[in-house]
Order: structure tokens, then C-alpha cells, then sequence
């Protein structure tokens, strides 16, 4: 996910995504651990991922990002 999608979603969108990443990242990791995962390189970009959405609701908590994306 880019980060120009990620600003294009509310802070509830946003959150409930952040929680689809977690899962999403936890069942890489059970796949990797039983070695059925094939494609290592999606477990590194469910991470960034998350850290990206974490960023930005950090920022929106901050007051540095506004909470709602602009509408265009």
C-alpha cells in the first residue's frame, strides 16, 4: 500500500486496516515458521505496511495530519 492510499483513507479505515495488517502479518509469520510461505518478500511489505499506517495515525493524533482526507 502507497502512501498517497493511505492518506486517501479516514482514521477509522485506517484503523481497521492497521488490525487486517496485524492478522495478515501473524499468518505470514505461522506460513514462514512452517516453511509454506513462497514469496518471503510479502512479509517485509506487510511490515512497512503497517509501520506506514502507523505513522500516519500517529500524525493524525498529532495533529500534524488532518483526521478526514481532503476531498478533492
Amino acid at each position: 500500500m502507497k502512501i498517497w492510499e493511505i492518506n486517501q483513507l479516514s482514521k477509522a479505515e485506517l484503523e481497521q486496516r492497521l488490525l487486517d495488517g496485524y492478522e495478515e502479518h501473524q499468518n505470514l509469520r505461522f506460513q514462514h515458521a512452517t516453511k509454506q510461505l513462497d514469496n518471503l518478500m510479502r512479509l517485509r511489505l506487510v511490515r512497512r505496511d503497517i509501520a506506514r499506517m502507523k505513522t500516519v495515525l500517529r500524525e493524525m493524533e498529532l495533529k500534524i495530519r488532518a483526521s478526514e482526507p481532503a476531498k478533492n
